[in-house]
């Protein structure tokens, strides 16, 4: 199941960073790198400090064919909306939730070290949201998930995971948890969207 998710995670992710490239009006190797960060850049972080080998990618090699497909494909359609920010929403919001279910599910598993529930939720926020992180440096941008502006976004993902990792603890079914937390990341991420929820900027 954790396979299924983390491949539905690597087309949604690609599909928002090549979205992101285009609104930059990057080329077709921005578009590619841009792609290939978002979908790999926080499993792989989870990966290096869990001490996990070969990398996920690595050892799937059909999530590189797949993304790289999907940068090709977005980097030649001739046209696309013009606001393409409202699009990014979308499939931001599922990678978001997918990649952040698999992370925590992938910690809690790990044998060599004893994860707590608390971590594991850590492990799953950083799988979602740093992908998007340093595409946003990539693309010359002040991360979203550290901006006051910004509607919750890692809170997101540290909440799914927490539905996720006491329904799992409760002994609920394992496909019932897993698709629990990824739809309730993706709820709570398009109406903290919708109605603007984000904490207060800090005062000077």
């Amino acid at each position: 199941m954790f396979e299924l998710l983390q491949y539905l995670a690597v087309i949604s992710a690609g599909l928002y960073g090549v979205l992101l490239a285009r609104s930059n009006a990057m080329d077709l190797v921005g578009i590619c790198g841009v792609a290939f960060i978002v979908a790999f850049g926080g499993g792989t972080l989870r990966d290096v400090l869990l001490d996990r080998q070969p990398l996920f990618w690595i050892a799937h090699e059909h999530y590189a064919w797949t993304l790289f497909g999907i940068a090709i494909v977005g980097a030649w359609i001739p046209r696309l909306p013009q606001r393409l920010e409202q699009w990014l929403l979308i499939p931001d919001a599922l990678g978001l939730a997918l990649f952040s279910i698999v992370g925590a599910g992938i910690a809690i598993e790990t044998t060599r070290y004893e994860v707590s529930m608390f971590i594991a939720s850590l492990f799953g926020v950083i799988t979602g949201a740093f992908g998007g992180l340093m595409a946003d440096v990539v693309c010359n941008q002040v991360p979203r998930l550290f901006l006051s502006t910004t509607p919750f976004y890692s809170v997101c993902a540290f909440v799914g995971c927490w539905v996720y990792l006491l329904l799992r603890f409760a002994g609920v079914d394992e496909p019932i948890a897993l698709w629990s937390g990824v739809v309730v990341i993706v709820a709570f991420r398009l109406a903290a969207v919708r109605w603007d929820w984000r904490f207060p900027a800090t005062s000077r």
